[in-house]
């Protein structure tokens, strides 16, 4: 009787177990793997993403995109520079933002709510707002005040186009890693700090050798999600820019982009996905990885 109970028991949690996460699984499984499992099949075929027949090429696709495919290499490029210069800006800007709102202001909740606006906003409508404020508003604003820095053509030339992208993707994003430093904060000792302070420790001292060290779980949370969300940056971009001048800032998701749905190569453009998941998985694996050790050895 007893071990009918127990089994009675066990398949009674097994059954509320699959109910809760049956459904989640399931999803993940329809949306998730089974489409990366066959992207990464199609990878291997010349597949033009309408004929029924898929032709079985091998690596030929994977061999002619790191030999020949000169605009896939242009675009990594690209996308490897904004993402190192973007998480950058990025995470200061919410840092700074996250210590200055930390503090005791009294209109502090209305900046904390005023700095997030921008990151609930969809990445295509907020890319048209800025390519109207570069086209139109700075343009205005330099005949009216004949400063330099706002007649310059910010979308029309590679190197200003590029810090247009990285001005709209951190006003965007500094917001949300601005809200997890905040968390961060909060949790830290304020006993620890008065302690430092009365031993004579300057506000620098505070932020370097104690502050900091408490919240580096929050940087490894915030340059993993920059930098993933650096890599594939793709609707700011194409609404920006759409990879102008010449291509000078096409990334790597607007590339495959053009590849598949543009050029009607799927086996290509499946391939270079393939190839940029693989990147941005080995650059958040290695920064996670040196970020959790920091935090063990602070």
């Amino acid at each position: 009787m007893k071990r009918a109970s127990r089994n009675k028991k066990k398949w009674k949690n097994i059954l509320t177990y699959a109910a809760f996460v049956g459904p989640a699984l399931l999803f993940f499984l329809v949306i998730q793997i089974v489409p990366f499992i066959m992207g990464i099949y199609y990878s291997f075929t010349s597949w033009n993403g309408v004929s029924s027949v898929a032709e079985w090429v091998g690596f030929e696709n994977y061999i002619k995109i790191l030999t020949t495919d000169k605009a896939f290499l242009d675009s990594f490029l690209f996308t490897t520079k904004f993402m190192v210069v973007a998480v950058i800006i990025s995470n200061l800007i919410g840092f700074s933002l996250a210590l200055l709102l930390n503090a005791a202001l009294k209109s502090r909740n209305l900046l904390r709510t005023v700095f997030f606006i921008p990151n609930v906003i969809g990445g295509l409508l907020l890319g048209f707002i800025w390519q109207f404020i570069f086209v139109k508003g700075f343009a205005s604003l330099g005949n009216l005040t004949g400063i330099p820095f706002f007649k310059m053509p910010w979308l029309g030339d590679e190197t200003t186009a590029f810090w247009g992208i990285v001005i709209v993707f951190a006003w965007q994003i500094s917001g949300y890693m601005m809200v997890i430093y905040i968390a961060a904060l909060q949790g830290v000792d304020n006993s620890l700090l008065e302690a430092a302070r009365i031993d004579g420790a300057s506000n620098w001292t505070l932020l370097t050798r104690i502050i900091i060290p408490l919240i580096l779980p929050a940087f490894t949370i915030c340059l993993f999600l920059t930098i993933s969300m650096a890599f594939k940056i793709f609707d700011l971009n194409i609404s920006l820019t759409g990879g102008g001048p010449f291509n000078s800032t096409s990334s790597v998701a607007i590339n495959i982009y053009q590849e598949a749905f543009q050029n009607n190569r799927y086996g290509l453009g499946t391939a270079k996905s393939i190839l940029f998941f693989l990147v941005v998985a080995i650059f958040t694996t290695v920064q996670v990885l040196i970020t959790k050790k920091r935090e063990v050895e602070a």
